[in-house]
């Protein structure tokens, strides 16, 4: 399984371009440097009044199918 772990400051007026479609990726920058892209549908479930704030946890398989994301607990 691999793991992707990354930090998500994104006030609520620009997640607006993902809500209404005009952004369909996000891509991330992960804690240990490497680029990862997913589906902005995958951040619904985590927006707050002010947008979507805090530490994250990407995860799929060895061939990147059967993404979950997760937000970190500390």
């Amino acid at each position: 399984m691999k793991r992707f772990e990354f930090h998500l400051n994104i006030s609520a007026q620009r997640y607006l371009n993902y809500y209404r479609g005009t952004v369909r990726q996000v891509v991330v920058q992960c804690i240990d440097g490497a680029t990862v892209q997913f589906p902005a549908s995958f951040l619904t479930q985590f927006v707050a009044v002010n947008g979507i704030h805090g530490d994250f946890v990407l995860t799929c398989d060895e061939n990147f199918k059967g993404s979950e994301l997760h937000r970190r607990q500390s």
